[in-house]
């Protein structure tokens, strides 16, 4: 018997599934507008560093238009308080599920 490959995959929507865990943790974890107008982040089960690159890369890029981004979080981001406040925001924590940390951040108005 002959090893043969299975048939490639056409389908666009399995391709780019593939294609998203081949990126790094931080890269899969984008933040997508809500109906609430605000950006959320899921960050929970990334290991470290990966949620708070994920979460600072979205403040540096997108946090100049003015909406709060909700992070969705497994465990209190300590580290990210004081990059937080070297960048002008600051992070309000946010009633949440047992086991979910919430957290609402926004630039810090003077």
């Amino acid at each position: 018997m002959t090893y043969r490959p299975p048939p490639r995959c056409t389908d666009p929507a399995a391709q780019e599934h593939t294609a998203a865990h081949r990126r790094s943790p931080s890269e899969r974890a984008c933040a997508t507008l809500g109906n609430d107008d605000c950006w959320h982040i899921d960050v929970r089960n990334l290991p470290p560093p990966a949620p708070l690159v994920a979460i600072l890369r979205h403040v540096d890029g997108q946090g100049h238009d003015g909406r709060t981004l909700i992070v969705h979080h497994d465990r209190d981001p300590v580290l990210l308080y004081a990059e937080l406040a070297q960048r002008g925001w600051v992070a309000d924590a946010i009633d949440a599920e047992p086991g979910e940390v919430c957290l609402c951040l926004r630039p810090e108005v003077p």
